[in-house]
C-alpha cells in the first residue's frame, strides 16, 4: 500500500519555488481526499519529497455530499496538527480554508453575510459544478467581494464545458477574480481538454495560484512522473504572476 512514497525512488521534479501548496483534500476523513491521519501524512510527505514545504488545506463544501462547516474542518485540522507534531521532523506549516462550491448554500452563506473559510487573509476558494456554470456567478463573485473577499476560482481549465469560451475566464480576471490551475492538467491527467484550455489561460498570463488540488496517492504520482513540470512551473513564475510564495500561514 502507498509503495511510490518510498523515498528510494530519485524524484525529478522539484516545487519548491511555489513553497505553498494552497489547493488540498488532504483533511482526514471529511471529504472524497484522504481518508484517516495516516493518509494526510503520507500524502504531505509525498508532497513535501516534491519541494513543498507549506500547505492550505481546502476541502469541499458542497452542501449535497459534504456538509462541512468551521467545526468538522477545524476538529479534522486539529486530529492532523496532532499526528504532524507527532512526527520527528515536528509540526508542518498548515492551515485550513476550505473549497467552497458555489451552490444554493453557498449563496446563502454569501448573502447572509457569513464568515468563510480563507486563506491568505481574505482569499477564498471557489469551484463551478463541472456540468454549468451557475446563473448568479457575477452576483455572487460581486457579493463576496463586498464582503471583503477575494474570489479565487479553482481550476478554471476543468470546466470543460467552458472550453470555447476562454473570453468569459478574462472577463472573470478582468472583475478581479483570481483563476488557479491544477498542476495536475499539465500532466494530461484530466485529459486532453483541461490540458489545452490550461495552456491558453497560461498563454493569456490569466493564472494567479497553481494548486495540486491533491485528493490522494495517484494524484501525486501523476505529478511525480512529470518532470516538464519544472519548465513548466518556472515558466509561469517568471510572468510574475504566480502568488503562491506570497502566501502567509
Amino acid at each position: 500500500m502507498f509503495s511510490f512514497f518510498t523515498r528510494s525512488k530519485k524524484i525529478s521534479v522539484d516545487l519548491s519555488p511555489l513553497v505553498t501548496d494552497m489547493h488540498s483534500h488532504i483533511l482526514p476523513g471529511i471529504d472524497d481526499g484522504a481518508s484517516d491521519p495516516g493518509t494526510s501524512l503520507q500524502l504531505i510527505t509525498a508532497l513535501q519529497d516534491l519541494g513543498l514545504s507549506s500547505f492550505v488545506a481546502t476541502p469541499h463544501i458542497l452542501w449535497d455530499l459534504y456538509r462541512n462547516d468551521d467545526q468538522s474542518i477545524s476538529t479534522a485540522l486539529d486530529q492532523l496538527n496532532s499526528v504532524l507534531n507527532a512526527q520527528p521532523s515536528g509540526a508542518v506549516p498548515l492551515q485550513a480554508a476550505a473549497e467552497y462550491m458555489m451552490d444554493d448554500h453557498f449563496s446563502q452563506l454569501v448573502e447572509q453575510k457569513k464568515k468563510l473559510r480563507a486563506f491568505n487573509g481574505n482569499h477564498v476558494l471557489v469551484e463551478f459544478s463541472f456540468v454549468a456554470i451557475p446563473y448568479n456567478w457575477k452576483q455572487l463573485f460581486f457579493d463576496m467581494q463586498m464582503n471583503g473577499y477575494q474570489p479565487v476560482l479553482a481550476h478554471p481549465e476543468r470546466y470543460a464545458f467552458l472550453s470555447g469560451q476562454t473570453g468569459l475566464f478574462r472577463e472573470m480576471v478582468e472583475m478581479g477574480i483570481l483563476l488557479q490551475l491544477n498542476l495536475n492538467s499539465l500532466t494530461g491527467y484530466y485529459g486532453k481538454s483541461a490540458l489545452s484550455l490550461a495552456t491558453v489561460l497560461i498563454k493569456q498570463q490569466l493564472i494567479s495560484y497553481l494548486g495540486t488540488d491533491c485528493h490522494h496517492d495517484r494524484h501525486v504520482h501523476a505529478l511525480r512522473d512529470a518532470p516538464h513540470l519544472n519548465d513548466a512551473v518556472q515558466h509561469l513564475l517568471d510572468s510574475g504572476k504566480i502568488l503562491n510564495a506570497s502566501i502567509v500561514l
